[in-house]
């Protein structure tokens, strides 16, 4: 995934948009935090997910069955948090987050890489502490759920204003603007 343009997301009328979630940890949610898009059924789906994320990890993944519950047990706690701010599964969040993450490696062109194999814990470790990160620290308050109608998605406003109210100005921005203008015409 390219961090600067986000990741491209099919919507359910086939529309093809960018999304940036903004961080790492609410990137993980489009992995089914909603239960009509789980995309997780096995270790190898997680294993296939990693590498479309901002961590950048390309080579050997590895992921257990273990590995992969926990990771359903993650994204459910980021979900949470972020949803409500209510006490979520804190502990999930402070376990994972205690292992060791990916160890970063500069090759001879002097560009960062991942010692591999890269494991689902390490994977789980650096989403966990992003998380703990962003929701402990002073931009918890600019998570925010897009304004579009029928869109869960949720992101970091990181606008300078942080006036940011859709996942994506191509999709769910310009259907208001069009609904907006229709109802002008219409009342006109």
């Amino acid at each position: 995934m390219d961090d600067a343009s986000g990741v491209l997301l099919t919507g359910r009328d086939g529309q093809a948009f960018r999304f940036d979630a903004g961080t790492l940890c609410l990137e993980f949610l489009l992995s089914g935090a909603v239960p009509e898009w789980e995309q997780l059924h096995s270790p190898q789906d997680l294993a296939d997910w990693i590498p479309l994320t901002r961590l950048g990890v390309t080579g050997r993944i590895t992921v257990t069955e273990t590995e992969l519950t926990s990771a359903k047990r993650l994204r459910a706690a980021i979900q949470q948090l972020a949803e409500s701010g209510a006490t979520a599964d804190l502990a999930a969040l402070n376990e994972m987050a205690s292992a060791p993450p990916p160890a970063p490696v500069i090759g001879a062109d002097r560009k960062r890489g991942w010692a591999y194999p890269v494991t689902g814990a390490q994977f789980l470790s650096a989403v966990a502490r992003d998380a703990i990160e962003l929701f402990s620290g002073p931009r918890a308050g600019r998570v925010r759920m897009c304004a579009g109608e029928r869109c869960a998605l949720l992101f970091l406003d990181t606008s300078r204003p942080g006036a940011r109210r859709w996942c994506s100005m191509d999709r769910c921005g310009n259907r208001q603007k069009l609904r907006t203008r229709r109802d002008r015409t219409n009342r006109a």
